[in-house]
This record gives C-alpha cells, structure tokens and sequence, in this order.
C-alpha cells in the first residue's frame, strides 16, 4: 500500500503566488473568487497574505521586485493554471461581464460529455480556471489507482480501467 502513497500525503495544503500588488491580489481573491483571509505567522520576515476556502489555502507572496514580474497578456488555457470547479457556468460567465474580466471559454467533449471551462488572469497575470469539471467521470488507468487508496471523488467515478496506449 506504500507505494500507492510513497510520502504518505494526506492532501492539497495550499499554493503559494508571487503578486506585483499585495493589495490588488487579496481584493481579486477575495471579492472575485470569494476566498477569507485567515491568520499568518507572525514570524514570516517578507510580506504576504494567507486566504482559505474551498478547501484550499492560497499564500500570497509581496514580490520584491514587483516590476520585475512577467507580463502575461494573453490568456492560453494550455499555461500553468489553477481550476476551481463552480455551480453555474452561465452564471459565472455572467458575473465576469459585469465585472469587465477578459477571458476565453472553452468546451471540451468527451464521449458526449461537455465541460464549460472559462480561463482569466489574476492582477499578476496567474491564470485562474473556472469549470463543471465534474461532469467528466474520474477513470483510473490502472489497478493500483482505486477509489480505496487514490482518494478519486465517489460521485462520478467508473471502475474501468483504462488501457495505456
């Protein structure tokens, strides 16, 4: 069973993001995404924030140099992202209009099963993900990945098992 868990993980803790503006980060995470901020160690020598919610923690991090952070413009759904599954992608979709957001939709099919995917940048240009991710069934690919000791989420899994090609 060991090596199904070889560090013995228990789960996500948190991310960590290097922002231009403190500021501007924790009002987007918090008045956009919707997460809390939550208590720091005092005994952290560089500045930062720390927020929770959706089982989550995301550690924001004050550049040192904060006009010396890329610039990204483009929204590329095939870049480093974060994906945060939602209740309503029309609602959603709806909401960043309101708010001005620029972002690329994106639908991906799967055997005749959609998934709505909406794609903006953070102030500092991390791309966030929004989806129904979920409507996708999680499939092992193998044996030793199991709803027993990979901890795949119960509401859509299929035991089948996938062939590597």
């Amino acid at each position: 069973m060991a090596n199904n868990n070889p560090l013995q993980l228990k789960s996500l803790n948190h991310i960590s993001l290097l922002c231009g503006s403190l500021d501007k980060s924790i009002d987007f995470y918090v008045n956009i995404l919707g997460f809390c901020p939550i208590k720091r160690p005092n005994s952290f020598d560089f500045n930062g924030a720390w927020l929770f919610n959706y089982g989550i923690g995301i550690h924001l991090l004050q550049a040192e140099d904060p006009e010396g952070m890329p610039k990204i413009l483009n929204i590329n759904p095939k870049n480093n992202h974060i994906s945060f599954q939602c209740e309503s992608i029309s609602a959603v979709e709806s909401r960043l209009k309101q708010m001005k957001i620029k972002y690329v939709k994106n639908i991906v099919e799967e055997n005749g099963i959609y998934v709505d995917q909406l794609f903006f940048h953070d102030p500092d240009g991390w791309m966030i993900e929004i989806c129904n991710c979920d409507n996708i069934p999680v499939l092992p690919l193998s044996s030793s990945c199991s709803p027993f000791n990979c901890n795949l989420p119960n509401h859509h899994i299929q035991q089948q098992i996938i062939p590597m090609e």
